[in-house]
């Protein structure tokens, strides 16, 4: 340390305070720890301003019928016009104190900070838990740096509707935001480099949303590679071999890239080069070291992000808890239907050497799918020697809600002759898993 370096001793640094650093911080320093929580940017992290709430009141605005700036103005109501003291104050109350500044590690149990009054360097007497997050991933497009663009930072500040807007990438942020703008009126194209939408989702689930969307309006374009982007002051040109798109503005949706490249891994031995954070089933990531979040590569999403924070206070505290485990991850894009997975992909079995049988049943012909004039599906992954269901897939109004009870099976390991002896209310979305189930033939 330099002669003009502060320097104190905590129990616990949490560096980096997103969904799951905060949990961490609150439920440390509910326990008596002396925490310290240092962020530069929004404590509450992507989630609460530029992620999850924002966009789910635009969906809910676009679904009711109401105009931009509606939602426009409960969006800053829930962010609070981006101002985090709504996530400070309850943290400060349960005894963490909050240091703004950028932080690195600086060896094992250290973080660096720069504050505006000099560097200071905390000790975390237990160590540090890690929870940088992730920025917009924005691809190297000629032409497109210097431009207008906006990614989830500024779309969620937009109070109208522009007349036209092209978005990059189908995975869920922009199949999610392409809908809703073009609910609200907006003339939308959808553009993706790969052979289909949602990706990482089964074939079956894109192709419902694909035609959905198409319904609406939206003109997706898929295998469209964008050779070049221009901006002439009143919009946007984006160059593809399957001929340009014109809009008045562009939002980049292409993923997310983890906040790595200056956190000091190499401190405390790690590779600073990497894009994830590797963790044992404790979420330990080294020496005095947790790791929560997207930067751990198993999901970027919240609901992952407090699952490990819980594991590595657990850990921390040394109390007994069940250690992490990630065959039964879940995951939802909210467009209209939604999309909801949990476990492995078809796909994704089979690549793991898996035998797998699958089931597939069709929301349209059910009950409850005429009766709502809904469409989706329901598709069923199961090993064929053992009957364990692996994963599974449901496309439905609620969709997310419907796949709580095969997220359950996943989970637990449970067979399909053992749902298969269940009851289903009747008539529910859910009640297609029955037939689901009965198509695997197990």
């Amino acid at each position: 340390m330099g002669a003009e370096d502060r320097a104190e001793e905590v129990d616990v640094v949490v560096l980096g305070v997103g969904s799951g650093g905060e949990y961490a911080a609150r439920r440390l320093g509910r326990a008596g720890l002396q925490v310290a929580a240092v962020e530069e940017r929004l404590v509450g992290g992507e989630c609460p301003f530029w992620g999850c709430t924002p966009s789910k009141l635009l969906i809910h605005a676009a679904r009711e019928g109401r105009a931009l700036p509606a939602a426009a103005a409960r969006i800053r109501e829930a962010t609070h016009d981006w101002h985090d003291d709504g996530h400070v104050g309850p943290m400060e109350a349960e005894g963490v104190r909050v240091v703004r500044g950028h932080g690195r590690l600086d060896g094992p149990g250290r973080v660096r900070v720069s504050t505006e009054d000099g560097d200071l360097v905390l000790t975390g007497r237990r160590g540090v838990v890690l929870n940088t997050g992730t920025a917009p991933a924005v691809p190297p497009v000629p032409g497109l740096d210097g431009t207008p663009y906006w990614t989830n930072r500024e779309v969620f500040e937009v109070e109208e509707a522009p007349d036209s807007l092209a978005v990059l990438g189908a995975g869920n942020i922009g199949c999610e935001l392409a809908q809703a703008f073009a609910r609200l009126g907006t003339r939308v194209t959808l553009l993706e480099s790969a052979e289909r939408i949602l990706v990482p989702e089964e074939p079956e689930a894109a192709e419902v949303v694909t035609r959905v969307l198409r319904e609406e309006g939206v003109e997706v374009r898929t295998r469209a590679e964008v050779a070049r982007v221009e901006h002439d002051g009143s919009g946007f040109t984006l160059v593809t071999g399957t001929g340009d798109v014109r809009a008045d503005h562009l939002l980049v949706a292409t993923g997310r890239r983890p906040h790595l490249a200056d956190v000091g891994l190499e401190s405390v031995g790690l590779d600073p080069d990497s894009d994830t954070v590797a963790v044992d089933e404790h979420c330990r990531a080294a020496e005095r070291l947790w790791a929560v979040g997207d930067i751990t590569g198993h999901g970027a999403y919240t609901h992952m992000s407090l699952y490990q924070g819980r594991v590595a206070v657990h850990d921390i505290l040394e109390q007994d808890g069940p250690p992490a485990t990630y065959h039964a991850v879940s995951r939802v894009t909210f467009t209209d239907p939604e999309v909801a997975g949990v476990g492995l992909t078809e796909a994704q079995a089979r690549e793991q050497g898996i035998a797998v049988v699958t089931g597939t049943a069709d929301i349209d012909s059910s009950p409850r799918g005429w009766i709502d004039e809904a469409t989706g599906v329901v598709k069923v992954v199961a090993d064929a020697g053992s009957g364990v269901v692996v994963g599974a897939s449901v496309v439905a109004p609620y969709g997310g809600e419907v796949l709580g009870l095969l997220s359950t099976a996943v989970h637990a390991r449970l067979t399909v002759p053992t749902l298969r002896g269940m009851h289903f209310a009747y008539p529910t979305f859910h009640r297609v898993v029955e037939r689901a189930l009965r198509d695997t033939g197990l």
